[in-house]
Formats: structure tokens, sequence, C-alpha cells
């Protein structure tokens, strides 16, 4: 099954190059591109594209309040796209918002190749891009800056998992890819997996992603803990 994406980066240079390098490959096919994010919507509106790779800093409208358009369309509009954000830096405040309104995930513009490709194909499976360091820098410093867990219905939302998917949601929140989770826990991965996809169902999130901004907003995880 192949994979359409489309490119949304202010930068001429970075669309063509990153298009050719998917366009190459057998199971990706680069259907548009464009130079900012209202531009950008609108192709993915008329596209209709599996993936979309989104500039966080471009003009007319940033890659955050595209992502957010895309993500949260109006009524009438039923296609959401993966989002995936581009970032010069690994740490990026507006990275954090884009994985609150629902993107899979966020890659270095200077990442590898093979990274990239990778990564396309790992958000069209339906799973966020978030490497264990990346998840403990992210989201756990912005986090650090923010008010408070909020003790309202995100809170007690919590209460309606069981102990072993919150202790899953914690590791989840702490950096631990699934292999770990398993070998923290002495389970199989496929079973850490099923804990997973019910967390997600019941706490009503799109992602891993989200689950981890649920985690430290509810109060389960504080920032910078270990």
């Amino acid at each position: 099954m192949t994979t359409r994406v489309i490119i949304v980066d202010d930068q001429a240079m970075v669309r063509a190059g990153f298009a050719a390098l998917l366009a190459a490959q057998s199971d990706i096919d680069v259907v548009g591109d464009a130079p900012d994010g209202v531009q950008g919507v609108e192709l993915s509106r008329r596209t209709h594209p599996d993936v979309v790779l989104m500039d966080v800093r471009m003009p007319e409208m940033d890659g955050l309040e595209a992502a957010r358009q895309l993500l949260d369309p109006p009524a009438g509009v039923v296609h959401r796209p993966k989002v995936l954000m581009l970032t010069t830096f690994d740490v990026d405040d507006y990275v954090y918002e884009a994985l609150r309104a629902g993107a899979s995930g966020f890659l270095l513009k200077d990442a590898p190749p093979a990274d990239l490709i990778s990564a396309v194909r790992v958000v069209a499976a339906g799973e966020a891009l978030l490497a264990p360091s990346v998840t403990r820098r992210l989201i756990a410093d912005f986090a650090r800056q923010r008010p408070a867990p909020r003790k309202d219905r995100t809170a007690l939302r919590l209460n309606g998992l069981t102990p072993r998917e919150t202790e899953v949601l914690e590791l989840i929140a702490r950096g631990l890819s699934n292999q770990e989770i398993a070998d923290s826990l002495v389970l199989a991965e496929q079973t850490v997996k099923t804990h997973i996809g019910r967390v997600l169902a019941k706490l009503e999130l799109r992602d891993r992603a989200q689950a981890v901004i649920f985690a430290y907003e509810s109060g389960l995880v504080s920032p910078g803990a270990n």
C-alpha cells in the first residue's frame, strides 16, 4: 500500500530535497508541496494525503495553526491526515503545542535521510514518532514551565484505567519504548501494545504523543521525574 505525502515548508530546496528522497521509495508517493500553512491546508484538503510533513515556522500561517486546522477541521471536512512536524531545533515550544493539537510527532530537518523515510512510514502506520530522549526533554521541559496539573476531568479520567494500564501510561510518559515497558513489567511486547491501545481508547487520545502529554497534564507524571 502506497503512502501519500505532501510537504509544507517555506524553503524550496527543503521541499525539493525531501520530495526527491521520498519519491524514490516504492511505497511513498509525494502528491504535492506548498510554501506556507495556508496553501498547505488547501493542498491537503484537495489531495487527501496520508501524511503531511509540516514545517513549524512559515509565513502567512505557521505550522502550528495549519496543523490545528488539519487535525480539527470544520464541519463537513472528514479528512484528517497524520501530521509530522519539521523543525530546526530539537526543543521547540511550537512542537509541544502541535503535539497537543494532535500531531503525530516531530523530526529534525537535518536528520539522516533514512530517518525521514522511516518517520513517514511510522506515522503512516498510526504510531507516534517520539523517541525516548525526545519525550524526556521536549515534554518534561515544557511541562515544567506550565501551570500545575489540572485536577478536573483530565485527572479524573485516569480513574477509568486499570492499575496495569496506569503503569503502562506512566512508563510511556517516562520515555520507554514498548520493548522497555515489556521488560520493566515482565510482559510480552504484544501485551503491552494491547494495554496501550486500551489506554488510548479509554482516554480518547489519538496516539502515543497525546498519551505522554495527558500523563503530565493530569499529574500522573511530574516534570523532570526519572
